[in-house]
């Protein structure tokens, strides 16, 4: 999957997105970024413990796959914005964050359908 144009997809959809980035399970940006004209809420350093965070918590939930069956989407509710992971396979994961007033159905259904449609690009 080209994961720039993933990510692109995913910006050019709804303005509320502020943010769409692909990981590797070992937290290597492998695609996306910040929509441009946002300012990023998080330092650098802040940044990349959320990531790292976000990594921890992709992993342990894949542990717990065989009994809940594969995790397909969480969501973190602030008072500033929405974040959400998006499990891609075993090897990627996906973080999105909107802002707060974005409806979430509407941003979990147009990942979703954007990510098949991808899929075998």
């Amino acid at each position: 999957m080209d994961y720039e144009k993933f990510c692109s997809q995913i910006l050019d959809a709804d303005p509320k997105i502020r943010f769409a980035t692909v990981y590797d399970e070992w937290a290597v940006h492998v695609g996306g970024g910040m929509r441009e004209g946002v300012k990023n809420l998080l330092s650098d350093h802040a940044e990349k413990e959320l990531v790292n965070l976000s990594i921890l918590d992709w992993k342990a939930r894949k542990d717990m796959s065989k009994w809940l069956g594969k995790t397909i989407y969480t969501l973190g509710e602030y008072d500033k914005v929405k974040r959400f992971s998006f499990y891609l396979g075993d090897d990627h994961l996906l973080l999105v964050s909107t802002e707060k007033d974005d409806d979430t159905n509407v941003v979990v259904d147009e990942v979703i359908r954007l990510y098949y449609e991808n899929q075998d690009k």
